[in-house]
């Protein structure tokens, strides 16, 4: 099987790695990285479980995502193979809509290859994730960074890094997507590890805008 052309991270010191490299590159993540370091390393598990808990957390606040997570929990749903064989009435009484009830069936029914996904390169991780229903590009791009540990993965539709790139290059106004998409061609081949930079760069400044 031939190894994927992309780095990924398995612990603090690839992220560290990845954040050194993106503080030579570029002064103003340098400025970043050294008031937020150390970065987080935030790898989650790979699997069915994990994407059914984005499903479930799209759109609700966390309280009512955790709730309904732990409901799914204890109905024994968050197995595909029980999943796949849950009603609409059973899936309704756990909280979730009448369209995250169709996500959740559809992706439990799609014949994913999860430790497959591990052999792929993130681009055809992207395709086959967001083939399935529900399933868009943001979170194909989340899986793909954190539960498959891709270095270069980039979500770059999330509002959160769209404000943090702002805030850090004094930019007038928030970038959209593509024009985020088009910045972090620079970060490459570490644009997982200046996605935690700019994660957490919003993060303190968002505290110290609660502090003033």
């Amino acid at each position: 099987m031939a190894a994927i052309s992309e780095r990924v991270i398995m612990s603090d010191a690839c992220v560290a790695e990845g954040a050194a490299w993106l503080s030579a590159e570029c002064p103003k993540m340098a400025q970043a990285y050294e008031e937020t370091a150390p970065l987080p390393l935030r790898l989650k598990p790979e699997g069915f479980g994990q994407l059914l808990s984005a499903i479930i957390s799209q759109q609700v606040s966390v309280a009512s995502a955790a709730a309904i997570a732990a409901r799914i929990k204890e109905a024994g749903f968050l197995e595909r193979s029980h999943m796949a064989r849950a009603s609409e009435d059973d899936l309704r009484a756990c909280g979730l809509s009448r369209q995250k009830i169709s996500y959740s069936l559809a992706l439990a029914q799609a014949d994913v290859d999860w430790g497959g996904l591990r052999a792929l390169e993130t681009e055809d991780v992207i395709k086959e994730l967001t083939a399935i229903k529900g399933i868009g590009v943001w979170t194909a791009e989340i899986y793909a960074k954190f539960s498959l540990g891709r270095a270069d993965a980039f979500a770059a539709g999330d509002l959160a890094l769209q404000e943090g790139a702002r805030m850090l290059y004094d930019l007038e106004k928030r970038p959209t997507d593509k024009e985020l998409r088009a910045m972090a061609e620079a970060w490459r081949p570490w644009r997982s590890v200046a996605a935690r930079i700019l994660w957490a760069y919003y993060a303190q400044e968002k505290r110290r805008e609660g502090i003033g």
